[in-house]
């Protein structure tokens, strides 16, 4: 599913909003989920999952076509882990499969 797709699956399920303002909202969700992380913050969602930021330090990597060393700096990639409603929901489903 992409962005477009979800704001088509609100504006659905809510016939009262007009889709641009759908598209508002959720463009508003995870601006604010994405600044939040930029400021070190975690987001929490109960029941979906928790956004945070990582910091991988910095070491010596290898390009795999040359072989040779290569210095990679540290960087903060994102990190989400899936809360418990989620992760029973996903199983109980693949059960049922």
């Amino acid at each position: 599913m992409i962005k477009s797709e979800l704001v088509q699956k609100v504006a659905e399920q809510n016939p009262h909003l007009y889709q641009r303002d759908v598209e508002n909202i959720v463009n508003a969700i995870l601006g604010e989920i994405v600044a939040a992380m930029a400021r070190g913050d975690r987001v929490e969602l109960r029941g979906f999952g928790a956004f945070s930021v990582k910091q991988r330090p910095a070491r010596t990597g290898r390009n795999p076509r040359t072989g040779a060393h290569v210095a990679v700096d540290q960087k903060y990639v994102p990190f989400f882990k899936t809360g418990k409603e989620m992760r029973e929901r996903l199983n109980r489903e693949d059960a049922a499969t």
